[in-house]
């Protein structure tokens, strides 16, 4: 990426192990695939807005505590 681009990391990896959730959870609770959230975890695939607020809202947690973004 160049100077001028910007990143958007996540914590759901650290947060999904820290529940002890299988990424089969994890995509049943997202009703998105397995391979869904191995893709999401591995940064290949961004979420859509309507996905990452899912994904908040499952942990129950703010979008910005699961989200962070970089420039």
């Amino acid at each position: 990426m160049g100077d001028g681009d910007s990143c958007l990391k996540h914590h759901i990896l650290e947060l999904r192990t820290e529940r002890g959730w299988t990424q089969q959870q994890l995509a049943d609770a997202l009703q998105v695939s397995r391979q869904t959230v191995i893709s999401i975890e591995r940064n290949k695939y961004m979420p859509s807005l309507k996905l990452a607020f899912r994904i908040a809202e499952v942990f129950q947690k703010s979008i910005y505590e699961v989200f962070d973004y970089e420039r």
